[in-house]
């Protein structure tokens, strides 16, 4: 079975079969993947699979309300824990972001309705031969990321916001060799 080149490991061969690139409209989900992407930021997307559970236990489910309410105790016990990415500024901006994606929710009634609509609702269909076809960000991601920035969110550049919309399924980037092209492009 031919998969996208980047899943090699078990854990990437399970969430390229599974998620990668399905289309997400749940917020929390969603704000999952926000907080998960700016954690990646320099660092393999292996290592954040592998700390995945744990992200999930210590931001209590990535519940936006609740990871807003974080204060310094939680933070700082976060920032002890060696199961998620230790560092001070993706932490802070987690909980940060977490607010901002509350306001972003008021306006729009959910933030799902907010970013898919920086894509008309309906994912993107790349058509990408090659890995190196794949663009690390796009005019929609720059757009995206302006208005997040904008917003007051961090960790939010353009690159991380493209990642972030390929996990979410709002552009197809599968490789058109890849077994999972076909059945999300139908989508």
């Amino acid at each position: 079975m031919k998969r996208c080149a980047w899943a090699k490991s078990p854990l990437a061969i399970a969430y390229h079969d599974r998620e990668w690139g399905v289309p997400v409209r749940d917020d929390r989900r969603l704000f999952e993947f926000l907080v998960l992407e700016g954690a990646q930021a320099g660092l393999s997307w292996d290592t954040i699979l592998a700390k995945r559970e744990r992200y999930r236990e210590v931001f209590d489910g990535f519940d936006p309300r609740r990871v807003a309410r974080f204060g310094a105790a939680k933070k700082a016990q976060l920032l002890s824990d060696p199961g998620i990415v230790r560092n001070r500024a993706k932490v802070e901006a987690a909980v940060l972001n977490a607010r901002r994606f509350l306001d972003v929710q008021q306006e729009y009634r959910s933030f799902a309705a907010y970013v898919w609509g920086f894509v008309d609702g309906h994912p993107l269909q790349g058509r990408r031969r090659r890995p190196t076809d794949i663009p690390a960000r796009t005019e929609i991601s720059d757009a995206l990321a302006k208005d997040l920035k904008r917003r007051g969110f961090k960790f939010v550049g353009s690159t991380i916001i493209y990642a972030f919309m390929q996990a979410v399924g709002m552009v197809n980037d599968h490789t058109v060799d890849c077994f999972r092209h076909r059945s999300l492009a139908r989508k």
